[in-house]
């Protein structure tokens, strides 16, 4: 059963000049290890796909990759409130770091798709590390009145290397090669641990601990997890099945769609903050994932460079609108306590969902052909929007957990 923490639910009655400071220095040392991450981890995530066809992997090969960075990031992510527990975020978000940045120094020290499956492996696991012991002190750090507002922001701290990593990454080896970039890569993820110090450590908060298995059976907090990751799945499609679903375009064209489409995603995280603070995340889960699915139809049509863009670009807002009212969801349903439970769950949402596409698209498209395969992920988007319908305030069984601000 969920139980709300008094704390954790906005007053309607407070205005905005009663609104507490939303950066704060713990926040502004913690975007340090957030941009990092995201770099380190964006840069790579279209290159390593390239980099194993180029091994001479086919397209399975190639998917199999980033299923399985995905499938060490999930495993990670059950085990890390456990690690947390016993040493504490500030070591668990270094270990993560380091765990991120060794691998990709020498991602190109062997060819073999062997070889590149062990580097994503455990680059999964550091990832896993980061995002949750990161996850639960970004939260502590947040004014539970502006909550949506600071994760977007958050999303947005995260979303520029996403933005600039995935397109930069793909035109940089076709300048410079593959080793310097996983080099890059690197650095972004060793440097930030310079940053973890000056982060307080989070105080156990006073209550009973929610577990994985415990927020698993909760619907109120499983439901959105599984809403997001539908929408994950088809993330996890685009970026790395893009690059080669559009084998006559010019590197330009997936550069600019790969750009475009997190970019959307940045936007409709702060606007999707901004309006859930105020009419409650619930409300816009749904039209998340609906904007998502028409992305990823209008992504089918790959013969066309105009379409590839829009598409990406449109499905980029939905993924946009559904990370930020889930996430904000899940946080308000929980009590303090439940931080750490509610950033792994969705976060294994998150990347169990991209892990998936992954593998999945690959084995679908050689059968179909990407065009349809794109349509098969848009469908089964449009599948999970009836749970998504019955989640809003006001659906029947459904209690408003959010208030106004």
């Amino acid at each position: 059963m969920t139980t709300t923490d008094p704390r954790n639910s906005p007053s309607p009655t407070t205005g905005p000049k009663d609104r507490p400071p939303l950066v704060s220095r713990p926040l502004l040392l913690r975007f340090v290890s957030v941009f990092g991450a995201s770099a380190s981890f964006y840069l790579l995530l279209s290159v390593v796909p390239l980099y194993a066809k180029h091994s001479g992997a086919g397209g399975n090969g190639a998917g199999a990759t980033t299923g399985a960075l995905m499938l060490a990031t999930v495993a990670g992510e059950i085990v890390a409130p456990r690690f947390i527990e016993r040493f504490g975020h500030r070591v668990t978000l270094g270990a993560g770091l380091l765990l991120m940045g060794v691998p990709s120094l020498v991602l190109t020290m062997f060819s073999g798709v062997a070889w590149i499956t062990v580097v994503c492996l455990l680059r999964g696991a550091g990832f896993a590390l980061t995002v949750v012991a990161g996850g639960a002190l970004t939260a502590s750090f947040i004014p539970s009145e502006r909550r949506g507002e600071g994760l977007a922001l958050v999303g947005i701290v995260s979303g520029v290397p996403s933005l600039l990593g995935l397109p930069l990454g793909v035109w940089l080896v076709s300048e410079v090669g593959y080793a310097p970039v996983g080099v890059a890569a690197g650095v972004c993820a060793l440097a930030p641990i310079l940053s973890i110090p000056g982060l307080p450590e989070k105080e156990y908060i006073a209550g009973r601990r929610i577990g994985i298995m415990d927020g698993i059976r909760d619907r109120a907090i499983a439901r959105p997890a599984v809403l997001f990751a539908v929408t994950a799945l088809a993330a996890g499609i685009v970026v790395t099945f893009l690059p080669l679903a559009v084998p006559s375009a010019s590197t330009g064209l997936v550069a600019v769609a790969l750009f475009v489409q997190p970019a959307g995603a940045a936007v409709a995280r702060l606007v999707a903050g901004r309006l859930g603070d105020r009419k409650g995340s619930s409300r816009l889960v749904f039209p998340g994932l609906a904007v998502s699915a028409a992305g990823m139809f209008i992504t089918a049509y790959t013969s066309s460079a105009v379409a590839v863009v829009v598409g990406v670009a449109v499905f980029g807002i939905g993924f946009g609108i559904a990370q930020n009212s889930t996430i904000t969801l899940m946080y308000s349903r929980v009590p303090a306590s439940g931080y750490g439970t509610v950033s792994a769950l969705w976060n294994i949402a998150y990347d169990a969902g991209m892990g998936i596409g992954a593998v999945c698209f690959g084995v679908l498209a050689q059968q179909v052909g990407y065009p349809w395969g794109f349509v098969c992920t848009a469908a089964l988007i449009v599948l999970a929007l009836p749970s998504a319908w019955r989640d809003r305030p006001g659906a029947r069984g459904q209690k408003v957990e959010e208030a106004a601000v």
